[in-house]
């Protein structure tokens, strides 16, 4: 209210909405800020409450809107304070994406976000002395560069980047703060991911094709007519990074980034679809969901790690498959044990210890451990194998996992990424692994494999369209093999499955012939073992091998007589 006036000045419908909006604004605030306490496992627990704290919000959002010039004048109400509102509808977005794995609320999340930057909600913050409402606008910046990153708008994220640059300068230059080295190292970090394709596909102009790599209508074969399959759907997947020296933006390393999206269909527009363009409104339901539900843990400790696993086992509906992905340094048995225990003898994948403290265990009892505690042991995952389980493990041990027993029967496949890389394809290993790459984009893996940093994009449109051919002819070898085991087979029937077994076998079969892979140790496994004469080394597969490789001008890469390989 303006200092001139007092209380009694002021209409009664004019006090009431300076109330109402406080109210709100309030119940908002507090709303918000209980979603931190929430647990962040378990599918139902959190839903009525996001319910509601949406609810809130969108009363919040229409309310302002609807009495802009009363709160302007009796309220005082700053273009920031709008701002803030419309990020933190944003973020609730993003979490409802994060929560529910459906892509559809990524467009909403940067609907919302891209508003605040049109409309100069955060222009005046640089003219106020209050470094809180910069570091507002900071985290405004990092939070939208995440949900572009997410949807692949690549040219906005170079844009954004250099903003948040020119803020973060302005920034440090006008307060003394202690964080300039935090925002500096976020900014040096999401360089790293847009660099992070080794292969960029290029226009006729030079300028870069942005690709999306999520499941489109016609990335996956289709089943033959009649052909027998599980029915079983992939509902549940735990997405686990814990890499050294891995490229990684806001706890999301790039295996992660490229893991989450192999998982996922091509985001719809609600906007498009509910509501009038250029209008900004919350939408609350999308289309029904078809992705299966993640979690992301970037270097979880064993407790956490577990915590989650179990929660995703104890919610997995009927006929369905947990799927876990592990991208971690490999954990190697230190000596000869006095007692073998199945599963514990191998090593693992590692897990974070900064977290886990047992007991106020110390290092050097540790030492004298006859097993490596902060590990993930296949022999950890054996209690769930009582359900559908497919495992991925890219990791320096992912052999560890080929010691698996089927305790229960139940479907059980694990993808293995090679232990060993030749030096060039090692000293890339800073930008990702190069098996996840393949089960992300087979074409982009097999050109970067080959030494190509760019391709002209109507070479890679066709070289794609080989690969669906390819696809379709390695489905046909998995479904009509004698020899294979059942399992691959029962979880053929899902669609994202089906594709990362196919890429998988592709992977394999191109590793086989390429000269650079002399080592055993430097292919791809799986349990339970595939036919290889079915499979990956298939004299068909290997044909279309070097097809791809005539295409792309690169056959001095590979064999041409598959028995030169052997």
């Amino acid at each position: 209210m303006t200092g001139a006036e007092t209380e009694d000045d002021i209409p009664l419908a004019e006090r009431k909405t300076v109330t109402d909006f406080c109210y709100l604004l309030d119940k908002s605030k507090q709303l918000f800020n209980g979603l931190r306490d929430l647990p962040q496992y378990g599918h139902k627990q959190w839903q009525s409450y996001f319910g509601r704290t949406f609810d809130v919000y969108t009363k919040l959002w229409k309310f302002q809107q609807q009495h802009r010039q009363v709160l302007d004048n009796r309220y005082g109400l700053k273009r920031w304070q709008i701002g803030e509102v419309a990020s933190k509808i944003g973020q609730l977005y993003y979490h409802y994406y994060l929560r529910t794995s459906e892509t559809s609320y990524l467009n909403e999340a940067f609907s919302f976000y891209s508003a605040i930057r049109q409309r100069s909600y955060y222009f005046q913050v640089n003219k106020e002395d209050r470094p809180e409402l910069v570091v507002k606008k900071l985290r405004y910046y990092a939070r939208y560069i995440v949900v572009c990153l997410l949807l692949n708008k690549m040219d906005l994220v170079k844009v954004l980047v250099k903003e948040l640059s020119e803020e973060i300068e302005d920034y440090t230059q006008r307060f003394n703060t202690e964080d300039q080295l935090e925002w500096n190292l976020v900014l040096q970090e999401v360089a790293a991911f847009i660099e992070a394709d080794p292969t960029v596909v290029l226009n006729d102009n030079n300028s870069v094709v942005v690709i999306s790599h999520r499941l489109q209508e016609e990335s996956a074969p289709p089943l033959e007519q009649g052909m027998v399959v599980g029915q079983l759907v992939l509902a549940d997947a735990l997405i686990i990074g814990n890499c050294n020296n891995q490229v990684k933006f806001s706890e999301l390393t790039i295996d992660m980034f490229r893991m989450l999206q192999a998982l996922e269909r091509e985001p719809v527009n609600l906007a498009t679809q509910t509501s009038k363009q250029g209008t900004l409104e919350p939408n609350e339901k999308p289309a029904k969901r078809e992705n299966p539900h993640k979690y992301l843990l970037y270097k979880p400790t064993f407790s956490q790690l577990f915590t989650f696993l179990s929660a995703s086992f104890k919610e997995l509906p009927a006929n369905s498959v947990l799927l876990i992905y592990l991208s971690a340094t490999g954990v190697f048995p230190t000596g000869h044990s006095d007692y073998e225990v199945g599963g514990y003898d191998f090593g693992g994948v590692l897990t974070n210890t900064n977290r886990d403290v047992v007991n106020g265990e110390t290092v050097q009892k540790r030492i004298q451990a006859q097993k490596e505690m902060h590990c993930l042991h296949p022999g950890d995952l054996f209690p769930f194998t009582r359900k559908p389980l497919f495992i991925i493990v890219d990791s320096s041990n992912s052999a560890a996992y080929k010691n698996f027993t089927n305790l229960f029967g139940q479907p059980l496949v694990c993808l293995l990424s090679p232990t060993m890389y030749p030096k060039t394809v090692q000293d890339q290993s800073q930008r990702g692994s190069l098996f996840t790459l393949f089960l992300y984009s087979p074409l982009l893996a097999f050109s970067s494999v080959c030494g190509l940093s760019s391709i002209q994009r109507g070479i890679w449109e066709r070289a794609q369209e080989f690969l669906r051919k390819v696809f379709r002819d390695i489905g046909q070898m998995i479904t009509r093999s004698r020899t294979i085991d059942q399992a691959f087979l029962q979880f053929f029937g899902d669609e994202f499955l089906r594709l990362l077994l196919i890429r998988f076998v592709f992977c394999s079969a191109a590793l086989r012939l390429h000269k650079l892979f002399r080592e055993a140790r430097s292919f791809p496994e799986s349990y339970p073992e595939l036919p290889k004469q079915d499979t990956v080394e298939s004299s068909l597969l290997q044909k279309h091998i070097l097809e791809l490789a005539a295409m792309l001008d690169v056959q001095s890469s590979f064999w041409e007589d598959s028995l030169e390989a052997y």
